[in-house]
């Protein structure tokens, strides 16, 4: 993977091209024969509302392309895509604990960097709506954070939303892949429960809440 996230589906196209230029180069000098590429990972999702999902089609086309142009139509195709098959379609549901309203607005929640790490490791975007108010106006503007004693532990910084309450649910979008996957234990945080709501409509609990228990599990108290 040399890109992360990217929606222009003519890199992948471009990527491609370059390994197949590479293969044909190392079969001729060294009398290697290629079974498959791959393009590794990389292909984004959407995690602004206004930018659109990789176009597919564009990107197969354009490989099938470049295979035939590079006489290399024999060759296997391998991807690896799983923030593009699992990233959208899981949500961090929390509980806003408290609001503060000094130089800024800050909105405090039950869930941390522990639930989700990215907005506070490295400043990624995750779009963040509040339950039953999808459709107000959002002339609020908040830093959203969590409950670690960490300066970085926020959601979001300067993020307009609707007028937020003590109660409200927040809901964190396209989590499904950088979510529990690394998920912690610092300040002695327990990993929460992951639900899955079914095509008719059930949830099932597919993963349990940690408890005290597991997080004292692998403590050798014997030695």
């Amino acid at each position: 993977m040399i890109a992360s996230n990217e929606l222009n589906p003519d890199y992948f196209v471009q990527t491609a091209e370059m390994l197949c230029d590479l293969v044909n180069e190392l079969q001729e000098k060294l009398a290697i024969i290629f079974e498959f590429i791959n393009i590794g990972g990389g292909i984004g999702i959407p995690y602004k509302p206004e930018q659109k999902t990789v176009n597919f089609f564009t990107v197969s086309e354009g490989i099938k392309k470049v295979l035939v142009k590079k006489n290399n139509a024999n060759l296997k195709l391998f991807m690896e895509n799983g923030r593009m098959i699992t990233g959208p379609y899981g949500y961090l549901v929390t509980t806003v604990l408290h609001k503060k309203d000094t130089y800024k607005k800050y909105i405090g929640l039950d869930a941390s960097m522990a639930n989700l790490m990215r907005p506070g490791m490295y400043g990624a975007y995750h779009h963040i709506t509040v339950l039953g108010k999808e459709n107000d106006r959002t002339n609020h503007q908040y830093d959203v954070t969590g409950s670690l004693c960490e300066n970085n532990d926020k959601f979001a910084i300067d993020r307009q939303l609707p007028e937020v309450e003590i109660g409200d649910l927040v809901v964190i979008h396209d989590t499904g892949a950088h979510g529990h996957a690394m998920g912690f234990n610092y300040n002695g945080k327990l990993r929460s429960a992951e639900l899955l709501l079914e095509e008719d409509g059930n949830v099932r609990l597919i993963r349990r809440a940690e408890t005290l228990d597991d997080y004292f599990a692998t403590i050798d108290f014997e030695q």
